[in-house]
């Protein structure tokens, strides 16, 4: 008999068992108001999808616009040293047509006082 418990004994044993089972039971309740249902997770799921969407059509206007101000700048300085050339060779002409004007005039002066 000293095995045996007294009813005190299984009274308390009993009780103790009851505030562990209530205490799972808080633990899952607890749990349980962190799950989202299924409903709200596929709505939050596809708003998601929606954004990241959204955002990569962003990410791709952005990355369009770049490179399209990178064209527009490499052709600005193509035109640009295009100009420059042009101007460089208007510069050089400007200065060699007085100086061959010049020479052919010297040289028709002294070919005239030559031929007299």
């Amino acid at each position: 008999m000293p095995d045996e418990l007294t009813p005190g004994e299984l009274g308390r044993a009993v009780a103790a068992l009851r505030q562990e089972i209530q205490a799972m039971a808080q633990g899952i309740n607890a749990r349980l108001d962190k799950v989202v249902s299924t409903e709200v997770y596929t709505l939050q799921q596809a708003y998601t999808d929606q954004r990241l969407t959204a955002l990569s059509q962003d990410l791709q206007k952005a990355v369009d616009a770049r490179e399209a101000l990178e064209r527009e700048f490499e052709q600005y300085q193509l035109s640009e040293r295009d100009r420059r050339e042009r101007e460089r060779q208007a510069r050089l002409y400007q200065m060699i047509v007085p100086v061959l004007m010049a020479l052919l005039t010297s040289a028709i002066a002294v070919w005239a006082v030559v031929a007299k």
